[in-house]
């Protein structure tokens, strides 16, 4: 059990590496591939189980799930199966030593108060090292599901925000107080006993609009944005602009990005596998229905331009791809610290499986290039 559960200490993950690495949406089958390989993620307990412990054991930061209700499309072979992230994260925090697992919440579906007792209970579990990945969701289908009407793009963040500081509050050492907003009304809220080690959950969030990003930047300790595309220079912008931001709120914000990796020997066989896993056997029939669900159709665009759309919708599902040998992607992730970036949630098409490789064989590097610190060994 981490002893160090300051506020400072969690936003480190509890540890000096200077590039924080984490693995994004095991807890959905497939993960962020969008393919039909027979190899994929199951997202089964007993294979996250074995990632997180291997995660775990190896140094790797973090666990990042996505909030995902129902699958993609009609045939819904895309994130089919998907584990509930708090109760994800406590077994998989119950089953580590040091690895931060993040909850990923819909405000608008998690009563507050029901929310914050959850988080505290998963933080106590590890001694501080439960994060919540907080959302708005975009999703409709998912919200008529829950017989809930999703509001205005700009509303869903002036709700987000009453319930994110009326859980901050519930957190503190407040208690027996009323929240009386526009949205959220509680009366004489008591929730004990508090997080780990009297700091509050890392909190982070990927709001991709104006708002949405002012609204992390105000909020949370990490803020994710697309880097897809972007040179070192252009990266290196976006940070900036970030920080800069945060600072105007008196606040220090880590930025993060996400990747999709696929790790071999030789670049040639890295290029051909992620070609075959993402392009030759992918889930078309997902992708066209997650571009509709965006209003991007043939109906809408032009062949050449739905062509493109759905290209890219394909390789860029898991975010920047990171596709090559030890060494190639070894420098793709030391430039993202000299670009000013924090760290990086990554997918693999099966974690469990080609993680071990770029555990001995990536990590080292990345140790010698002085962006990451050997992992000390588990107790037993």
């Amino acid at each position: 059990m981490i002893e160090d559960a300051s506020l400072q200490s969690r936003m480190a993950m509890h540890n000096q590496n200077a590039l924080k690495i984490g693995l994004f949406a095991a807890n959905c089958s497939s993960g962020r591939a969008v393919t039909l390989v027979p190899e994929r993620w199951s997202a089964s307990w007993p294979d996250n189980l074995r990632m997180a412990r291997l995660a775990d054991e190896s140094g790797i930061d973090f666990l990042l799930p996505v909030a995902r209700w129902k699958p993609y499309g009609t045939n819904g072979s895309y994130q089919h199966d998907t584990l509930e992230t708090i109760t994800w994260a406590t077994g998989l925090i119950a089953s580590t030593q040091r690895i931060t697992v993040f909850g990923t919440v819909h405000a608008p579906l998690f009563n507050p108060v029901m929310a914050a007792k959850q988080m505290a209970t998963a933080d106590l579990l590890g001694g501080g090292r439960f994060g919540l990945n907080l959302v708005v969701g975009w999703n409709e289908g998912e919200f008529e599901m829950f017989g809930i009407k999703q509001r205005d793009h700009d509303a869903r963040y002036d709700y987000a925000q009453e319930w994110i500081d009326a859980v901050k509050d519930m957190w503190s050492p407040k208690d027996n107080f009323d929240v009386d907003g526009e949205y959220i009304k509680l009366k004489a809220v008591r929730s004990n006993p508090k997080p780990a080690g009297g700091a509050r959950p890392i909190i982070m969030n990927a709001g991709m609009s104006g708002v949405g990003r002012s609204f992390a930047i105000r909020n949370c300790d990490a803020f994710f944005t697309n880097t897809i595309g972007m040179s070192a220079e252009q990266q290196a912008e976006v940070v900036k602009a970030c920080k800069a931001e945060a600072r105007t709120h008196g606040r220090e914000l880590d930025v993060y990005t996400t990747g999709d990796i696929v790790c071999r020997p030789n670049q040639k066989e890295a290029e051909d596998y992620h070609h075959h896993a993402i392009f030759e056997m992918a889930d078309w029939g997902s992708v066209d229905d997650i571009l509709a669900m965006r209003k991007i159709t043939p109906d809408t665009l032009s062949p050449e331009d739905f062509k493109k759309r759905r290209e890219l919708q394909a390789k860029g599902m898991g975010g920047v791809p990171l596709v090559g040998t030890p060494d190639h992607i070894a420098n793709q992730l030391a430039a993202l610290v000299q670009a000013g970036l924090r760290g990086i949630a990554v997918s693999f098409v099966n974690y469990a499986d080609e993680l071990p490789y770029f555990v001995a064989e990536v990590l080292p590097r990345l140790e010698r290039m002085g962006v990451r610190v050997p992992a000390t060994p588990l107790t037993k």
